[in-house]
């Protein structure tokens, strides 16, 4: 995700007057609105205070911040370049032109742009599948011209050949590079966003599906807006449809956008690419349907290149960022999803029947049929701040508003108009909810919400669970199901309010005490826990490295302790890049995570002194080949 949070007046956030907050208990001062929890330990806490079961689990040396262009590591580590965009997947495929002119075609055989979400499918010990989001592309890289004019029909379709998914096999090697990619392999294919998929679950057939092209709505062209992802315990990968919005136009001037087309910001006057010029699909004036196919989880199995990916409408239509896939006490499956804007929210989804280990091509059914739910944070009521409870409330057809009266005349209104739905029964409106983990040791899920420069505005007030007026630092909020990812309520608290302690020494935007000047960062946003329990977060935030950003330099991976709060540096990306999207090999000696969108300022030459700045996917290892992250 690429959105990034407007600067504010530095003054005004130093302003006396603001270091007390109005929260749902009221005013608090910083002290009291930071105690308690896991903040009674400081992150710069000597390991012999840290409980037994924390000592040791970060076992590298934080970094400094940099802004350099290259990636920083701590000692003993190495990274290596496993694939950037335009590198063929097949042996017939051109190499990557450095002065753009790879056609549709040439782009068709090669690894895609600005490579996001990913999961890793182990085959055998030395061989694996690699399943990666290519979320959009940059023009003025991506063409010989820069973009510095509107596409004609050729460039339409190379820009939608970068988009999607690419899936391709990868090898451990003897010598060199940890792992290579395998040209021509039988699992090498690109999805892009011309690649014919299946509707399925409540929403499929629907008449808000149905186009002159599909008028059964039962398939559909493409997946592209690909953030985040998600991997079911059946091995299939789940990819995010996210800023759908952005593709649409109308060549109609008199084209009105509905309500409920409005929920999810479409703004045809000015749609980010042309396409619409050229694919008529993508010209609401023709084709009003076609927007409602995007916006969906879609599942793909990396292991079977002749299967049709398949878009979940059981879970739900918004702008998907991820989808963390965990099993309840009970059998039963369930997907936790952030909607990435502002304001949006965080849902739920748990499978009506239980995952079969023993038939794993049934479980696929499982992402049809369950119950939606939304969350709403409450507040604690003994007045504690940054803690509270909550309830997951059911998005269920005749149940909390949900019916014909209020515009749902079936559970399939409720999928394909999610957003609406959420809002009737109540739930609470989000700082921009992005990745969600789940701990494998307790279960508790974690969830970025990045940042939201509108929050504390009449229409956005503040909130328990999202406390800070315009907050362009970001936050880290957890949830407790008591051990049960089916329950349908829960306790919460604050794993990191995130902030910056050299531009604000006192206040609000200080951040909760395990951030420091050591590890300041903004806007978190990719995360993910490894087997030991660290977690994993990266960033995709300011990089100016002054003013409300001063010492927090480029885009970032930090490792936490959830138990203690202990943060650390871990790297650090090249200019104007994010970081994001990790996996891992089963034995957790190689980590791989994205480098996206290096250069958007052009000011980087990533990789490789590359002419035109190129997304890639990093290899990370250890120089004594053990356990990233853990010590030695």
């Amino acid at each position: 995700m690429t959105r990034k949070p407007d600067t504010l007046n530095a003054d005004r956030l130093r302003d006396p007057g603001r270091r007390k907050l109005l929260g749902n208990a009221g005013a608090v001062g910083l002290a009291g609105f930071l105690g308690g929890g896991i903040w009674n330990l400081s992150a710069t806490a000597d390991a012999a205070t840290l409980p037994a079961n924390t000592r040791g689990l970060l076992g590298f040396s934080p970094i400094a911040a940099s802004g350099e262009d290259t990636i920083t590591l701590p000692p003993g580590y190495q990274a290596d370049i496993l694939i950037s965009w335009g590198d063929p997947l097949f042996a017939d495929a051109p190499a990557f032109d450095p002065q753009g002119n790879n056609s549709a075609d040439d782009q068709l055989k090669q690894f895609g742009d600005n490579n996001d979400g990913m999961s890793y499918f182990p085959i055998d010990e030395n061989r694996g599948v690699m399943a990666i989001n290519n979320e959009y592309v940059n023009e003025k890289y991506l063409f010989a011209h820069g973009g510095s004019r509107a596409l004609n029909l050729g460039e339409v379709r190379k820009s939608q050949a970068a988009h999607g998914v690419s899936v391709f096999e990868i090898r451990r090697t003897a010598a060199g590079k940890p792992w290579q990619v395998v040209k021509d392999a039988r699992y090498n294919r690109r999805i892009t966003a011309l690649t014919e998929m299946r509707f399925s679950g409540p929403a499929a057939g629907h008449a808000q599906l149905q186009t002159a092209a599909d008028p059964a709505g039962l398939k559909v062209l493409g997946t592209f807006g690909n953030c985040a992802n998600g991997k079911t315990p059946w091995g299939t990968y789940l990819t995010c449809e996210e800023n759908f919005d952005t593709y649409f136009g109308a060549s109609d001037a008199g084209y009105k956008v509905t309500p409920e087309q409005a929920l999810y910001s479409l703004n045809v006057k000015e749609p980010e690419r042309n396409w619409a010029d050229f694919d008529p699909r993508f010209d609401l004036s023709k084709n009003p349907n076609e927007f409602n196919r995007f916006g969906w989880i879609v599942e793909i199995d990396p292991l079977n290149p002749a299967s049709v990916p398949v878009k979940r409408t059981a879970l739900g239509r918004f702008k998907h960022e991820n989808a963390a896939v965990t099993i309840a006490k009970n059998g039963h499956l369930v997907v936790y999803m952030g909607d990435d804007e502002v304001g949006e929210y965080i849902y739920k989804f748990v499978s009506a029947e239980r995952v079969d280990e023993s038939n794993p091509a049934k479980n696929g059914q499982l992402l049809d049929n369950g119950t939606l739910y939304v969350a709403r944070f409450d507040s604690n009521t003994d007045g504690v701040p940054l803690k509270g409870t909550g309830q997951w409330l059911p998005l269920v057809w005749g149940q909390n508003g949900l019916t014909k009266e209020n515009g749902f005349a079936s559970q399939a209104d409720i999928c394909l108009f999610t957003r609406k739905a959420a809002t009737q029964v109540g739930a609470t409106k989000m700082d921009r909810p992005e990745w969600i983990a789940v701990n494998p040791h307790d279960g508790r899920a974690y969830c970025t919400l990045t940042n939201n420069n509108k929050r504390g505005n009449e229409a956005m007030p503040l909130n328990a669970a999202n406390p800070r007026p315009k907050n362009l630092y970001g936050q880290i909020i957890r949830w407790d199901e008591g051990g049960d990812a089916a329950a349908t309520t829960f306790g919460w608290d604050m794993y990191a309010l995130c902030g910056n302690p050299i531009a604000h020494p006192e206040g609000v935007y200080r951040g909760s005490p395990n951030i420091t000047a050591e590890n300041t960062f903004n806007s978190p946003d990719g995360l993910g826990f490894d087997r030991d329990g660290r977690l994993w977060i990266l960033t995709d935030g300011k990089y100016t490295n002054e003013g409300e950003y001063a010492g927090q330099g480029n885009n970032q991976m930090l490792v936490g302790c959830p138990t203690s709060g202990e943060i650390r540096r871990f790297m650090v990306g090249p200019k104007s890049c994010e970081l994001t999207g990790i996996t891992f090999t089963p034995d957790y000696r190689t980590l791989f995570v994205n480098v996206q969108h290096p250069g958007e300022e052009g000011d980087s030459h990533f990789p490789n002194n590359s002419p035109r700045p190129r997304s890639s996917v990093v290899m990370i290892t250890r120089t004594d080949g053990g356990v990233v992250g853990a010590p030695s």
